[in-house]
This record gives C-alpha cells, sequence and structure tokens, in this order.
C-alpha cells in the first residue's frame, strides 16, 4: 500500500495516520480501511447478481449501483467498476466490502478523485475519505445502518461532487 500512502499533489501537512472517526471535514490522502470482519456474505450476495449489476450500474433503471471510474496507479489505464452508490447532499457515499484490499478504492485515493456515473449522470468527484459505519450512519436509512451492521460493513469511502 505504499503507492497510496505518498501522492506527490498532496502538502506534507495532511500526511500521516488516517483517523476514520474524524468528523466530514477531515481530508487525508491515506487510504487505510482495514480488512473486513465478514466478507463471505458479500461475496455471496455479488457473485448471482454481479452479471446483472454490471449492465444496469449506472442507469436510472438500477438507482442502487453506480459506476466509479477511477485510473489505475502504476498502469494510467483507466477503469470502470460497478459499485453500490448512496447518494448525499454534496457527493456520494459508497461501502468498502472488502475493506483495504478494494482496488478502485486505492486507485481513487491515489488519483485524488474520479468520476461516478449514477442514474444516468456522469458527476466528477474529488477527495475521497473514509469514514467508520458510525460516521457514515448519518448518510444512511435505518434499513441500511442496519443491514450494514449485519453484514459487517464497517467501512465507506465518501467522496465530494466537484461543481461544474
Amino acid at each position: 500500500m505504499t503507492g497510496c500512502r505518498e501522492v506527490a499533489a498532496v502538502p506534507p501537512s495532511y500526511r500521516g495516520p488516517m483517523n476514520t472517526t474524524a468528523p466530514l471535514t477531515s481530508a487525508s490522502p491515506d487510504f487505510a480501511a482495514g480488512r473486513p470482519r465478514r466478507s463471505a456474505p458479500i461475496r455471496a450476495i455479488a457473485k448471482p447478481f454481479g452479471p446483472i449489476a454490471r449492465r444496469m450500474a449506472g442507469t436510472r433503471v438500477f438507482p442502487l449501483w453506480g459506476i466509479v471510474r477511477h485510473t489505475g496507479r502504476t498502469s494510467g489505464k483507466i477503469y470502470a467498476t460497478p459499485v453500490v452508490v448512496r447518494p448525499t447532499a454534496d457527493g456520494f457515499l459508497i461501502p468498502l466490502p472488502f475493506g483495504d484490499a478494494t482496488q478502485w478504492a486505492k486507485n481513487l485515493f491515489a488519483a485524488g478523485g474520479g468520476s461516478i456515473r449514477f442514474a444516468g449522470r456522469e458527476y466528477r468527484v474529488d477527495d475521497p475519505r473514509i469514514l467508520d459505519l458510525d460516521v457514515a450512519s448519518a448518510h444512511l436509512p435505518p434499513p441500511i445502518r442496519f443491514a450494514s451492521r449485519r453484514l459487517g460493513l464497517r467501512s465507506w469511502v465518501i467522496v465530494r461532487k466537484v461543481s461544474s
């Protein structure tokens, strides 16, 4: 993970250990979400629904899923990854069911942003941050909070929409 810890465009004052309990105004280029508690239930759900989600992600027909477009840390190649997306007042909240082993999140942090296709529209996003479930809960309705706790989703990425 050393490629994610040092980002040349980030001033040295922002480098240091990530505080996942910090308020939403904190920022850090670090990416340390920890290992997931239980990823087997998420994998069991994702396997049969993956092909359907890939085709429908980012459309208005299926607003639960979006597509995160990110640039590879070493290759520079542009990737498109279907993910669960929850809109917030000024951006999006995305769960990290597999913790810090998630390549799209590592790439998003290394680049300082990317774009998200959600509900038929493309949004530029920046300022990715890791939130733990307690902080992310403020942006989640009660059924999703409950499901997140049951499935062991402890970490979320929050990104801010770039105003056009």
